[in-house]
């Protein structure tokens, strides 16, 4: 059996911290984790769970102190969460089935990242991440704020997840390491042009945000996911602006990285409904229904774009040009997909109501 490390950086994480070494902490060997600065009982809690407890200066630089947890492991993988993060239940059981099993013939394991779930719990968005890496390759944190892990060699892509638990309300904290980097002088990567243009957006920062955008797909390097990402967000900037012509030309933009992806297919066609050409829109929805996701196995995806979204909005459309049969088609198709959502609820009754009516 391999021997794993946990590795954490933590501030003021002392309810979220609980939780999340409950989940996880008789699957390891050892819990590193990195203080920064927390005034609360998070190390108090780290304690409980006898974890080895270190402080680090907080400097801005997350990558600085992730490398500073990975270099105090001494166990065969490093493993690492953040405090929100928990494996649930049938994780547990595959990360343990994955340890009892392992060998040191992978340098990196990825794990699936559930960042959200519907109301049934279902996977909504979610990404793979390097999660795991053998320790003997020193593998390196990379990026002052949204930083990856720079991994190389043999990958084994796990059907192991972990998911997110987001337990505090979103904060300004990354948009100023950024701002402070600029004024600085720091020479930014494409990589962080693109994610100073989250930031930017996130923070309502709307035609900042535009501007930086624009610049990072102008720069035509970086991740195509990333690129592919960055033309929806501008697009969701142009929007909500009223700059119906400008957002659909950065849609139109991801056609120039990829083949169309079922994401484009259904908001253009939403762009489309807004305007009341339903036949227009119905080709595109019914495009997002032959699509698979994205082969990428590392890519951000949101599986309603690819099951139930596309046959709720063709059911719509079918509707308002009057052809019933066909929209009561896609209603039973997303409903087959999403029993439970609102929408596809309301349907049921609206069908059910023609029905009594005749």
């Amino acid at each position: 059996m391999v021997t794993v490390s946990l590795c954490m950086i933590v501030k003021n994480e002392e309810e979220a911290l609980h939780t999340c070494l409950k989940s996880v902490h008789d699957l390891v060997d050892e819990i590193i984790i990195v203080d920064t600065g927390s005034t609360d009982r998070t190390q108090e809690v780290a304690a409980l769970f006898n974890a080895k407890i270190y402080r680090f200066e907080w400097c801005d630089d997350f990558s600085a102190a992730r490398n500073y947890a990975f270099d105090q492991a001494t166990q065969d993988y490093q493993f690492w969460l953040d405090a929100d993060d928990i494996l649930e239940e049938k994780d547990r059981i595959s990360f343990l089935n994955w340890k009892t099993q392992a060998t040191l013939s992978y340098d990196s394991i990825t794990m699936d990242y559930v960042l959200s779930v519907d109301e049934r719990g279902q996977p909504l968005h979610k990404l793979k991440r390097n999660r795991i890496v053998r320790r003997e390759c020193k593998f390196r944190w990379i990026g002052f704020v949204h930083e990856f892990l720079n991994v190389t060699g043999s990958t084994l892509h796990s059907n192991m997840a972990v998911t997110h638990k987001k337990t505090r309300a979103y904060s300004d904290r990354n948009l100023h390491i950024y701002l402070k980097h600029l004024e600085q002088g720091t020479v930014f990567s494409e990589r962080d042009h693109y994610y100073f243009a989250n930031e930017l957006y996130d923070n309502g920062r709307t035609q900042e945000a535009i501007q930086q955008y624009k610049y990072y797909l102008g720069l035509n390097q970086g991740w195509i996911e990333d690129r592919i990402a960055a033309c929806f967000k501008l697009a969701d900037c142009y929007g909500s602006q009223g700059q119906k012509q400008e957002q659909r030309m950065a849609l139109l933009r991801t056609l120039n990285l990829d083949a169309p992806r079922a994401q484009f297919c259904c908001v253009f066609g939403n762009l489309l409904i807004e305007d009341e050409q339903y036949t227009q829109a119905i080709y595109w929805f019914r495009q997002a229904t032959l699509i698979e996701p994205p082969q990428d196995a590392m890519a951000l995806t949101n599986s309603s774009y690819y099951t139930w979204l596309p046959h709720l909005q063709l059911c719509l459309c079918y509707d308002r040009i009057g052809d019933i049969d066909k929209a009561k088609l896609h209603h039973r198709m997303a409903q087959r997909h999403h029993p439970t959502h609102p929408s596809v609820v309301y349907n049921e009754q609206y069908f059910s109501q023609l029905e009594y009516g005749e």
